[in-house]
């Protein structure tokens, strides 16, 4: 019996055990390649959705706490990485990388009202659809926040569901869109300039590469998730009916660049510490706790919905998730020659989807930190758009 329960019910210990079976299993899976290509982490997403899609019930709240946690310490850790090097990589290539972000989400916003308009569909249910597709959870919440305060409670399970059913292939099809770019612009990876190259070259002169076995200290780290939390907390108004908030992952990784670029100026701590192993296994653990999260909390309305006729919002999902930044990012390569890993990161960071940056990381050279620095370069200004044209969409409905 009690061998059971732990497989049926929804406490603790099967929270946690479901969690560590989607992980699990999730990383073996990906290990596994198709003529070079996996999906590497991802897959923790597809064990979870396939638990949960197969009866396995567990508590929300507790699966909304690890999600989120789990989100907070990849972020913060992605920040930490990246920081030192993000004022001087945002002065060589920010402000294009920045306006291709405003211009990736328009044209989600607008793929999103001309197919509101055409399919004949709620504006307000492909709000959900939308959020889904940018794998947007704050966006998720403000567009619900919104629909409360105008009286519209029926409509936030709505939300919900579109977004739920958008979301899974939302991971996959962002994954697809950088393995199309690869083809489309002809990019040649051995070719693709990578920090493994500069490192080699500061060894060739002589310098010393960064350890990576420095000793992680955890005092900056948390300081850095309670600052970061009580600034993705600090309402701004917009002139809407409802502020808009960098949210629990905007917060906390606006205040790792800041704090680990000053850290690392200033003396407080060196980058062996903001590029330690330490660091590393922060940001991967935090990733497998999210995507089990989601996993295992999606999909049963995943299937659900599906199962009412929302295989449609599927469609649309896919399409506006990868539309946007199929085109620009083809801009950017063809245009702009912006390096292949940037742009990786980059289609991640302006969806605010961080398995796509995991599988960009997995793609790279290791200590190449490219990714990263595309994906922290537009994450904090994509995110408050994000939220922003979620709840823009519901009033505009």
């Amino acid at each position: 019996m009690w061998f059971t329960n732990l497989f049926t019910g929804s406490g603790v210990a099967s929270t946690v055990l479901m969690l560590a079976i989607s992980i699990f299993a999730g990383l073996l899976l990906g290990k596994f390649k198709v003529k070079g290509v996996t999906l590497g982490i991802t897959w923790v997403l597809f064990v979870g959705i396939a638990l949960s899609a197969c009866g396995v019930s567990l508590n929300g709240e507790m699966l909304h706490i690890i999600k989120e946690f789990g989100l907070i310490l990849f972020v913060t850790a992605v920040g930490l990485q990246v920081g030192p090097g993000f004022f001087k990589s945002f002065k060589k290539g920010g402000l294009a990388l920045n306006t291709m972000a405003l211009v990736n989400v328009a044209l989600g916003v607008l793929i999103t009202v001309i197919i509101a308009k055409v399919a004949d569909q709620s504006l307000t249910d492909m709000a959900g659809v939308y959020t889904g597709a940018i794998t947007n959870t704050p966006g998720l919440s403000a567009a619900q926040q919104t629909v409360r305060e105008l009286g519209m409670e029926g409509a936030a399970d709505q939300l919900a569901s579109g977004y739920a059913v958008a979301y899974p292939l939302a991971v996959v099809g962002m994954i697809v869109t950088c393995l199309l770019l690869r083809p489309l612009c002809r990019i040649d990876l051995a070719k693709e300039p990578t920090t493994e190259q500069m490192i080699e070259a500061a060894k060739e002169k002589g310098a010393t590469p960064t350890s990576q076995r420095h000793k992680i200290n955890l005092v900056p780290i948390f300081v850095i998730i309670a600052i970061g939390i009580i600034l993705g907390s600090i309402p701004i108004p917009v002139g809407m009916s409802a502020p808009v908030k960098l949210g629990l992952a905007g917060g906390p990784l606006v205040v790792a660049l800041i704090g680990s670029w000053l850290g690392v100026k200033k003396g407080w701590f060196t980058t062996e510490f903001t590029d330690s192993h330490g660091v590393w296994m922060l940001r991967e653990v935090g990733i497998a706790l999210f995507l089990a999260g989601v996993g295992l909390s999606a999909g049963g309305s995943f299937v659900s919905t599906i199962q009412g006729g929302g295989y449609l919002w599927v469609l649309y999902g896919v399409i506006i998730t990868m539309v946007p930044p199929l085109l620009v990012g083809l801009f950017g390569r063809l245009v702009l020659k912006v390096n292949y890993y940037t742009l990786m990161g980059f289609i991640g960071g302006s969806h605010t989807d961080p398995p796509t940056l995991a599988f960009a990381n997995n793609m790279a050279p290791e200590g190449c930190k490219l990714p990263n620095t595309g994906y922290a370069t537009v994450y904090p200004l994509t995110m408050f758009l994000r939220i922003f044209t979620a709840q823009l969409l519901v009033l505009m409905a």
